[in-house]
């Protein structure tokens, strides 16, 4: 692979004097999360049907990565991911939240709570999906201010279940549209910070439901799924670039560091939330460890510091929680434990290479390891079946994503040693994993065996 980036040093991008023990002012950090997005349905990964203007000028100004993933195929287990830069499966949260006292467990440290350690305000807009229970909610996991709800999916249109802190909201517009306007107030109110903003929408998980004014601009669309599911988009781009509009009036843009990824590929399968998205020209589904349901959208972006450009080498969601925690000058330190890696070296050209030596994926019986271009993976069978039934686990395949990025030529019968060689390495890490503290049910698929007690980042 190559590295299309070019910059300056890792001082330049922090804004450190080479010469002197000057501190900079802290950046700005704001995390933008999709929900459910197909891999194909951006405009800078060639979709026609849908305009997604914002996020495009956010990925030509940015680091577009070509081979961006998550460390799960759905929702709460990427989110956990995402806000303690460790797998998931090292502590038990496998599987999706589903309510009662499971959530994120208080072992983990979470990103806002390192980064309120660090000076910084900290808010959340938006999903949740980390516990409803109240010593899980926002607030007792380092956000200062939450707005949003608390579960995995919400209506668009009603205010049941929405929450500002722990108080019901009672008055509220279409929820992509108000997590937009709250994400600017919080810029607004907080210019002054240093902050750290996590806009989670729900777009554009189902229940499908999208504004009329939007709807009629895909008239053309005959498919009323897929229109709504446009609609749907069009209404996050639009949220997104009033954001990012907020950011360059109030002079922030270039003292702000913006990532956007989608928690997980489009769920194209039944058994799924099913929304109208489509993953081409990916393999696979939400729910599923083939690319479809793993690799993602997915954008570094930081204006003066960040030359804009391509990352072709693999990265993963917990290398943000890093790249974030660098760039506010925390250090990370052993005990934690993070799996994610800082990213600013690659991005800036100090560090060449690959940013991980190989990248793992367990749910359930499903698993998938990558290392270089091959991929090892054993993914849910009904990604080959679509009877909507739970099926067993596929047998190991093994891909060469280089030149068969569809994952549809099979190389397991013709070079077996790669595929010992990657189990072995899959299982030695599969060896480190905790066993899961929820869930394994049927749309699950049933649990491993138990590892070795996780370690938690204290």
């Amino acid at each position: 692979m190559k590295t299309h980036i070019l910059g300056g040093t890792l001082f330049a991008l922090l804004g450190l004097p080479a010469a002197t023990g000057a501190s900079p002012a802290k950046p700005n950090i704001l995390f933008i999360v999709g929900d459910d997005m197909g891999y194909g349905d951006v405009g800078f990964h060639g979709c026609k049907d849908i305009p997604t203007p914002n996020l495009d000028a956010l990925a030509a100004a940015g680091v577009r990565f070509t081979n961006g993933y998550v460390s799960g195929p759905y929702c709460s287990p990427t989110r956990a991911g995402l806000m303690t830069g460790r797998y998931q499966q090292r502590f038990g949260h496998e599987f999706n939240v589903v309510g009662g006292k499971d959530g994120l467990p208080h072992t983990e440290t979470t990103l806002a709570e390192r980064l309120k350690a660090a000076g910084y305000v900290t808010g959340l807009v938006g999903k949740w999906h980390l516990g409803s229970a109240p010593a899980m909610q926002p607030q007792r996991r380092g956000f200062d201010e939450f707005f949003g709800f608390l579960g995995g999916a919400h209506s668009y249109l009603a205010t049941a279940g929405m929450l500002r802190g722990t108080t019901p909201v009672t008055e509220m517009d279409y929820t992509t549209d108000a997590f937009g306007k709250e994400a600017e107030s919080f810029i607004e109110r907080h210019r002054a910070a240093p902050w750290f903003l996590y806009l989670a929408f729900n777009a554009v998980h189902t229940p499908m439901q999208a504004t009329d004014e939007r709807l009629a601009k895909f008239s053309n669309i005959t498919d009323q799924r897929r229109r709504t599911y446009a609609a749907m988009m069009l209404a996050m781009d639009d949220a997104i670039g009033g954001v990012l509009r907020k950011l360059a009036a109030s002079g922030l843009a270039e003292h702000t560091l913006v990532v956007f990824i989608s928690d997980n590929g489009g769920p194209t399968m039944p058994g799924t939330t099913v929304n109208g998205s489509r993953n081409e020209p990916l393999r696979g589904s939400k729910r599923t460890t083939l690319e479809g349901g793993i690799r993602v959208p997915f954008i570094v972006s930081w204006k003066g510091k960040l030359t804009p450009g391509v990352f072709d080498q693999a990265a993963i969601q917990l290398d943000l929680t890093a790249t974030a925690l660098a760039a506010a000058g925390v250090t990370s330190k052993p005990e934690w434990h993070l799996d994610g890696v800082n990213l600013l070296p690659f991005l800036t050209g100090e560090q060449t290479g690959a940013p991980h030596d190989a990248l793992y994926w367990r749910l359930g019986r499903q698993m998938a390891i990558r290392m270089g271009e091959y991929k090892l993976v054993r993914y849910d069978s009904n990604a080959d079946t679509l009877t909507g039934r739970d099926q067993p686990a596929t047998a190991a395949r093994l891909y060469n994503l280089a030149a068969d990025l569809g994952e549809s030529h099979d190389l397991a019968a013709a070079q077996p040693d790669k595929v010992k060689e990657l189990q072995a390495k899959w299982d030695a890490w599969n060896a480190t994993l905790a066993k899961p503290q929820w869930g394994g049910g049927k749309l699950d698929g049933d649990g491993p065996e138990p590892g070795i007690k996780a370690q938690p980042n204290p």
